[in-house]
Order: C-alpha cells, then structure tokens, then sequence
C-alpha cells in the first residue's frame, strides 16, 4: 500500500527535524529518510525577498498528484511537502520535500522525483523584490528544470 503524502501550503516557516520526527516517530522499519530543503537566495546581495504567490487549491492538487505519483512508484512509507507563499527573505526556507523508505534509493529519487516536478508544475509565481528599490521581475522557469523533470518520463 502506497504511502498518503502530507502536503501543505503554508505562509508560516516550518521546522525541518520536527517534520522527520513526525514521519519517523516510533517506526523502525524505515531505513532511509531523504529531505530536500530550498532555500531563498541573495543573488549576489541584489535582492531583499522573494514574494511567492500561489493559486490555492491547485497547487495543493499538482502538488498531491507529484507526491502519489511518486509514492506508487517507489516503495516509500512517508513523504511530506511544504511549500511557503508571501514575501520571503534571503537564507529563509521556502520547500521542504521529505521521502521516507527502507532503502535510500527509493527514499532519494522519490524526494528528487517531487522537487522537479514542484519547478515545472506547480502553480506558483515569484517576484524579486530588489535591494536597489527598483522594481524587481517575475521569476521565469528555467529551461533546466524542465530538463530535469525529463528523467523520471516512462
């Protein structure tokens, strides 16, 4: 039976060891936990915050679908995602995707599997906010976010 992911779109900060400890508390057939933790950037000091918007509803649903996705592939026994939205400064956590699983391997490509799909398909929007007071840009995707999610085709 396939893992339920924990999905949550959240404005408030998370804490990474209690989210572990949530999908790890009083299970010892779990043998591996992979977490992947992004973070806002600085981009060389020229930005203040990034301002996440989201379309609520949707991205809890893309989001949800990436996670059972990759809970039906691999052999996972947890996952969780949270991701912020509003203004978010630099060096603050913004997603946070934990895959539990006997094996590493499942419990590494199922975290990375969800982290690309996150880039490419779920319904957020960044904005700059710049030091310089100038009006900062929207965020576009990366064409190399859509080369990584290529991998998992099957």
């Amino acid at each position: 039976m396939a893992a339920k992911p924990d999905i949550r779109v959240q404005a408030e900060d998370f804490d990474q060891a209690d989210e572990i400890s949530s999908l790890t508390r009083g299970r010892t057939d779990i043998g591996a936990v992979a977490t992947f933790t992004g973070l806002c950037r600085s981009e060389g000091e020229s930005l203040s915050a990034l301002e996440l918007e989201h379309y609520p509803g949707m991205a809890e649903a893309k989001i949800m679908q990436a996670a059972q996705r990759a809970c039906a592939r691999w052999p996972l026994d947890g996952m969780t995602v949270i991701h912020r939205y509003g203004v978010i400064q630099p060096g603050e956590q913004i997603v946070l995707v934990i895959a539990t699983s006997r094996h590493r391997d499942a419990a590494f490509d199922g975290a990375r599997y969800v982290m690309d799909f996150l880039k490419t398909d779920a319904p957020f929007w960044k904005k700059e906010h710049r030091t310089d007071g100038q009006a900062g840009d929207w965020v576009d995707a990366k064409e190399s976010d859509e080369t990584a999610k290529k991998r998992w085709a099957e």
